[in-house]
């Protein structure tokens, strides 16, 4: 069950840190606009639903009610998605939040405002100079994050029905095997 449990992880990683990366940025750069107070919103929520939530509320509007995603299973792109979006929401808020900090006290830099007095455009700034620093606490923090976001995995799997580490540790819970859920919560 690992590869699978592994592989909703990297999708989910994936999806957080473009999401929260993105929306993080764009938080930074229009601060105090409707943009920044909706990602921050949002980013709020994101934090304080838990995943398993999120993917029930994600079942019934994706699955039943639009039908864009298939209601179970694993294998194809479009089965992948809809986990990695629930499991990767909360860790996406979290990025969006440090990268919006880290945005903010880069941009506020003399080497910044260096650039900005040579002429260089808001775009260059930002990719050549301004991003790189302020994404340092992200990397660091991400390392870390793997580890949860697999324990979270759990649940997302077994609510989408997926044949991965959550279905084999919710099995063990149930039949009391303690070899087994001792090795998972290692």
């Amino acid at each position: 069950g690992f590869p699978v449990s592994a592989s909703l992880g990297i999708f989910a990683l994936v999806f957080a840190f473009s999401l929260g990366v993105t929306a993080g940025v764009v938080s930074a750069l229009y601060r105090h606009s409707w943009m920044d107070r909706s990602f921050m919103t949002a980013a709020t929520v994101g934090i304080a639903v838990p995943n398993f939530v999120l993917a029930s509320l994600s079942i019934m509007v994706f699955v039943f009610q639009l039908q864009w995603f298939p209601a179970a299973g694993w294998g194809t792109l479009k089965q992948i998605i809809l986990p990695a979006l629930c499991l990767g929401a909360p860790f996406a808020a979290y990025i969006a939040r440090l990268s919006r900090t880290g945005m903010l006290e880069v941009m506020g830099q003399d080497y910044i405002r260096t650039a900005k007095a040579k002429g260089l455009s808001q775009f260059q700034i930002i990719k050549n100079h301004a991003i790189k620093n302020a994404l340092n606490p992200v990397v660091t923090a991400i390392s870390g994050w793997f580890a949860s976001m697999l324990a979270g995995a759990v649940f997302v799997e077994y609510i989408f029905g997926w044949n991965g580490l959550g279905k084999e540790i919710v099995n063990a819970l149930n039949t009391l095997d303690l070899p087994v859920i001792m090795g998972s919560v290692l």
